[in-house]
């Protein structure tokens, strides 16, 4: 398949997606351009060297996830982690009923819990999100699935902890 089908074909079945993920990473509405503009060139550049080795799917969340880790550059600490307001969505990272009743303070608790992540910790939360099994999430990322599991799990274990410890508070 020519290059160019097969990009076309990459982004017009890719394209929320990826949108997707550089709201994760930004807010701002040009900032997300450049992120996904850069996306799209790196998918044009890699193209030639995707070996099959994953999905195509995988492989695009792969390139996405690590350009819009990398487009900050140095200033990864800083980067935010976006995320929607959406309860069905967050049931994913917070499983009890109870505490998916956030109110706008809980939500901006949460909001600023995820951004005091390190940068691995909101990429894994970025993609489980995004609904990937672990599996896949470990494919993008580079690290075996049982330490996917492991840490997803403490994320969410910290993550209950600390917004229950504000409850209280």
């Amino acid at each position: 398949m020519k290059k160019e089908i097969l990009f076309k074909k990459i982004i017009q079945s890719n394209q929320d997606r990826i949108i997707r993920i550089c709201n994760y990473y930004s807010a701002n509405k040009s900032e997300i351009d450049d992120i996904s503009q850069e996306i799209f060139a790196n998918i044009w550049k890699s193209i030639d060297n995707f070996r099959g080795d994953s999905s195509i799917d995988t492989w695009v969340y792969r390139v996405a996830v690590n350009t819009a880790l990398s487009y900050s550059g140095k200033s990864f600490k800083r980067m935010k982690l976006i995320i929607n307001s959406d309860k069905e969505m967050l049931t994913d990272i917070i499983e009890q009923e109870d505490e998916l009743q956030l109110y706008q303070e809980q939500f901006d608790r949460l909001q600023a819990e995820l951004n005091s992540m390190s940068v691995i910790n909101k990429a894994l939360i970025s993609l489980v999100l995004e609904g990937l099994n672990y599996k896949e999430i470990a494919d993008i990322i580079g690290i075996t699935e049982s330490n996917v599991r492991v840490k997803i799990h403490r994320i969410k274990s910290s993550l209950r902890t600390k917004l229950k410890e504000e409850q209280y508070d």
